[in-house]
């Protein structure tokens, strides 16, 4: 079940402005500094779900029981990174630090930390 909400906010979030629930603790990127946080990298979820940004702006997501999403990335304001995946559907997420993880936020509130 965890693994559907994932695929489903992962795939489905709107691309808005949103109240994005923050944490205490939780420290926001400014633009240029989340750009070198993510650029060639791939993170992983606790679900063995992987987020791959390539440097090129090329985006994967990898479901942890196999299957690829394909779009391309690029980092906006807030702390976002928006992804236009290759069916035209776009999503923004926002990326924080709490402490020493990251974690992804969608628009809907839901808390997403990346594996160290």
């Amino acid at each position: 079940m965890r693994l559907l909400a994932v695929v489903l906010t992962l795939v489905a979030g709107p691309a808005i402005a949103q109240d994005w629930r923050s944490h205490s603790g939780d420290e926001a990127f400014d633009a240029e500094t989340l750009q070198a946080r993510l650029s060639g990298q791939t993170l992983t979820f606790y679900d063995e779900g992987q987020s791959v940004y390539d440097s090129n702006g090329e985006y994967q997501y990898i479901y942890g029981g196999g299957g690829t999403w394909f779009g391309h990335w690029e980092v906006a304001d807030n702390s976002r990174v928006c992804v236009t995946f290759v069916t035209g559907v776009e999503r923004c997420d926002r990326f924080v630090t709490n402490g020493d993880r990251l974690v992804l936020q969608t628009a809907d509130g839901m808390r997403f930390p990346i594996r160290p």
